[in-house]
């Protein structure tokens, strides 16, 4: 969603915001003269739009808490439950090839890497290691998992691909807001866009490959098995300091499963 005139009025009574919808649009509260123009064309995601309107009206501090809190717990049922869902049904066929793709770090900023788990057929998932950065971010560790599994995606044969990432972040960036950003010469009127040259990488692949290539969130740390391997790769790229991805050697599952978290 952009920021425009209409859509910050939609959200206003009695021609002001809330503490908690000017938190949405990264602005202080209370806000600085001009703020309208510096929220203009900003990109929301689906959850921030959402709430900005959900919080409209006078509020107490400790109502808009509880309305964010609230709707937190709602989607997370609902992404939850639609995810349970999909992983209860068939295993997914040969010609189909299902990629998880986690990042890690230690500090944030710290020492950073990246994992994935492939899943193609019955066989025992692929599992990759790397990008070890030894001062990285979180951020940065997700969206270079992502962009090796949008690689990975674009090597493939496959007439389906699904890339399952647990940062939210990483998806939109890549799938939704550079679109605008690409639009504006790669410019954001909220200030400097993070990540830029990754970012740049992997949406132009990903804009490429998006007719057969579909991208979905996975809740993290949740029991879901591909998510839990990529989690532990992330971690074991930092440990073994691989920055070139390497395949990791296993023969069970469970063993994996055992090793440190990311």
């Amino acid at each position: 969603m952009r920021v425009d005139n209409t859509f910050i009025e939609l959200g206003m009574q009695s021609k002001t915001l809330n503490k908690a919808q000017f938190e949405i649009l990264g602005q202080p509260y209370p806000p600085n003269d001009g703020w309208e123009s510096l929220v203009l064309e900003r990109e929301l995601s689906t959850k921030e739009t959402n709430l900005f309107l959900l919080l409209r009206g006078k509020l107490a501090l400790k109502d808009q808490e509880q309305i964010v809190k609230n709707y937190t717990l709602l989607a997370t049922f609902h992404r939850d439950k639609k995810m349970n869902k999909e992983e209860k049904q068939s295993s997914v066929s040969s010609d189909n090839l299902k990629i998880y793709c986690d990042g890690a770090c230690q500090g944030n900023p710290g020492a950073s890497g990246s994992g994935l788990a492939i899943y193609q057929g019955s066989a025992n998932p692929i599992l990759l290691y790397g990008e070890y950065e030894k001062r990285g971010t979180n951020n940065t560790a997700e969206l270079n998992a992502l962009y090796k599994a949008l690689l990975l995606s674009k090597e493939s044969k496959t007439s389906k691909v699904t890339i399952l990432s647990d940062s939210m972040y990483s998806i939109d960036s890549i799938t939704n807001w550079a679109y605008g950003w690409k639009r504006k010469g790669w410019k954001r009127k909220g200030g400097e866009i993070k990540n830029l040259e990754i970012i740049k990488l992997a949406h132009d692949l990903y804009n490429k490959e998006k007719d057969r290539v579909t991208v979905k969130h996975v809740k993290a740390h949740s029991g879901i098995e591909g998510n839990e391997l990529a989690d532990r790769m992330a971690a074991y790229a930092i440990i073994s300091k691989s920055s070139n991805y390497q395949e990791y050697d296993y023969k069970r599952i469970d063993k994996v499963l055992k090793m440190t978290e990311g």
